[in-house]
């Protein structure tokens, strides 16, 4: 508790993400180059700031929001509210991550996706490919008022608004530049996207190219079955590692005791500390085995 921060935790398992990229193994799984995001339940105690009664697993506590890489490994994990949309946290963790595995692409399910993230992740160079549960209830903008299309004309009922996201380049290009530099966290500008949205111009534009980005990515949806099962393979690697580290989290019947937020990350990302380390430990075994027979 004393000498030990999240910050040490944190580069401690990226070193545990190097050594483990090193290995022949795991790039049999996956080749680093996408993640997928999504988080998982952690029962606390109710007299702390984070608790909250979780609508699906009918439970107080948080949760915790992880980034697993397509080979199997942790990248990134925090604590936060039941409450919170997922989606708001998403790319955080593609910037934040301290290890030589920098994913470009980023896979979730519909809680980590809306018209402003797609607009944010294409500003700063991330391909956002989630898993959108009732799709095709969304709505789907033409990049032209004047085009008809013959047979697929029916599924557009909007017109993207060049005219506004034109208006606005100059701050995007400020916006991307400045979250590169470190000088502000995508959650921060989605948060005041998510605030503002009917009021601010600014906002509305970044969701106007998200309603740009997210059409594309439904139309390459519906015609190709194989980008259709590769999201949907990133997205059960990430459950089944959230089984893996609640297996590893047997202390204290895996319940979050201490009441301090900060306490409370710092268990979650030990935890990802420790998954990593005992997966690591099993690609040594395995690759021992392999080279003896």
């Amino acid at each position: 508790r004393r000498h030990v921060d999240i910050s040490d935790l944190r580069a401690a398992s990226a070193d545990l993400v190097n050594l483990y990229a090193r290995f022949e193994l795991p790039q049999q799984w996956g080749s680093g180059a996408s993640a997928a995001a999504d988080g998982t339940h952690f029962e606390t105690h109710e007299d702390n700031l984070l608790a909250e009664q979780h609508i699906r697993y009918g439970k107080t506590g948080g949760i915790a929001y992880r980034h697993i890489a397509d080979n199997y490994i942790a990248l990134f994990s925090r604590f936060i509210a039941c409450g919170t949309y997922e989606a708001t946290y998403i790319l955080d963790a593609m910037l934040a991550n301290l290890s030589e595995l920098r994913p470009a692409r980023v896979h979730a399910d519909t809680h980590g996706q809306s018209a402003a993230v797609f607009g944010l992740a294409y500003l700063l160079g991330i391909e956002l490919m989630p898993r959108i549960r009732r799709w095709h209830k969304l709505k789907l903008y033409r990049s032209d008022a004047m085009r008809r299309y013959q047979r697929i004309g029916g599924i557009f009922s909007g017109t993207v608004d060049w005219s506004l996201i034109a208006q606005h380049y100059d701050e995007f290009m400020q916006l991307a530049l400045g979250i590169q530099r470190g000088a502000l966290a995508p959650s921060a500008v989605l948060s005041r996207v998510n605030s503002f949205s009917t009021h601010d111009r600014f906002a509305c534009a970044l969701k106007e190219l998200g309603n740009a980005i997210r059409t594309t990515y439904l139309l390459d949806w519906v015609l190709d079955e194989s980008l259709r099962r590769t999201v949907h393979k990133s997205t059960t690697k990430i459950e089944r590692h959230h089984k893996f580290a609640k297996h590893l989290a047997f202390g204290a019947g895996g319940h979050l005791r201490s009441p301090d937020p900060a306490d409370q990350e710092k268990a979650i990302v030990y935890n990802e500390l420790v998954a990593n380390a005992v997966a690591l430990q099993n690609v040594v075994d395995q690759t021992q085995a392999l080279h003896a027979l």
